[in-house]
């Protein structure tokens, strides 16, 4: 199989061998030293303050939204959440859970933010802002500069969902005042699923510091507590961790961040010059590296995805819900190729001939 979905994705030997291994115990000061330096570098890619802190949740993306939303803010809040689609709705979602007073900026399906969109919420009192900045379910990417300036205009703690979008696309927590940062195991980091990481701000840090949810797994203050002796509460995804440990190694000693996005960024390209000539629409107007969002003109996106599958070998993304026949997702991170996109559009070329697309 060639995966080209958007998570779990490929994994690297290296990786993969890792996961073979008998896992160490993990109450030690050799496992606190992994812990240390996962820290260190994902502080150092996320572009994050020198006082900022990273916390590891063993679960999925969604076990760090909650913990987020239940740690940081609360009933005193006014928050503004971009609702881009289904993973936009989690937050509205994980708000209305939590009682925190909210109001959504509900897009169309593809459609970008606008500037002028967002000027309509300025000055009315809002305290946070939460945004998918790669609302993975359609492909679209946000713009953080114009999402930044919007925020410290207006005061706003910033909370971004970069789970799928972290490497893949330009993340500056430092320049664009990013307040928290959420990304997961199983995305361009091309881990395994088990483990989503949390980045917080000093301002973020704060706000753990004097909330008290009503929680003991994903208490924050907890967390962070631990991780300053190199260590999580409860037992984590060990083996996760010490590959997430080789992954991060692996890209500092590749160049770092900046050649991580630079490889993916070459593929989506590749990509996306390929697909020109197949009936496919592109709906995103605004993408990430990370994903190429199709809707197809002759077919249906399930069958597409169903064909691909089980003749070809060939997995894509794709799609739930009221998009299931409407758009299925290309991947572009993971331990890819373009070799490996040649013979996904080789295999889309041949369902043409066949007239299946």
């Amino acid at each position: 199989m060639i995966n080209f979905t958007v998570g779990p994705v490929q994994s690297s030997e290296e990786v993969r061998k890792i996961g073979y291994e008998q896992v160490p115990y993990f109450r030690t000061s050799e496992f606190s030293d992994i812990m240390f330096e996962n820290e260190r570098l994902m502080l150092k890619f996320a572009k994050a303050d020198d006082d900022a802190r990273t916390v590891f949740i063993t679960g999925s993306g969604t076990a760090s939204m909650e913990a987020v939303i239940m740690n940081t803010l609360t009933v005193e809040d006014k928050v503004l959440i971009v609702n881009g689609g289904s993973f936009g709705q989690r937050f509205v979602d994980l708000c209305e859970m939590y009682e925190i007073p909210y109001s959504q900026i509900k897009l169309e399906t593809g459609k970008a933010l606008q500037k002028d969109t967002l000027e309509l919420y300025n000055g009315k009192g809002y305290s946070a802002f939460v945004v998918n900045v790669h609302e993975t379910s359609t492909g679209v990417h946000y713009d953080m500069k114009m999402i930044s300036d919007f925020c410290r205009k207006n005061k706003m703690f910033l909370i971004v969902d970069a789970i799928s979008s972290f490497l893949a696309d330009e993340f500056n927590m430092q320049s664009w005042n990013v307040d928290v940062m959420i990304t997961g195991s199983q995305k361009a980091l091309a881990c395994p699923p088990g483990v989503s990481i949390i980045v917080l701000s000093k301002n973020a840090i704060s706000r753990v510091e004097k909330n008290h949810p009503k929680c003991m797994y994903l208490n924050l203050k907890s967390a962070l507590k631990n991780g300053e002796r190199g260590q999580t509460p409860f037992t984590p995804a060990v083996g996760i961790l010490r590959q997430i440990n080789a992954r991060l190694k692996k890209i500092e000693s590749n160049g770092g961040v900046e050649k991580e996005t630079e490889k993916i960024a070459a593929l989506a390209e590749d990509f996306r010059k390929k697909i020109k000539d197949l009936p496919f629409e592109i709906v995103s107007d605004s993408m990430s590296n990370a994903v190429t969002p199709l809707h197809p003109l002759t077919a249906s996106a399930n069958d597409i995805f169903l064909t691909l599958k089980d003749e070809y070998g060939i997995w894509v993304c794709p799609n739930g819900g009221e998009l299931k026949d409407k758009i299925f997702r290309v991947g572009h991170i993971g331990e890819l190729s373009i070799e490996d996109n040649d013979k996904l559009i080789a295999a889309l070329k041949d369902m043409q001939e066949r007239k299946m697309i």
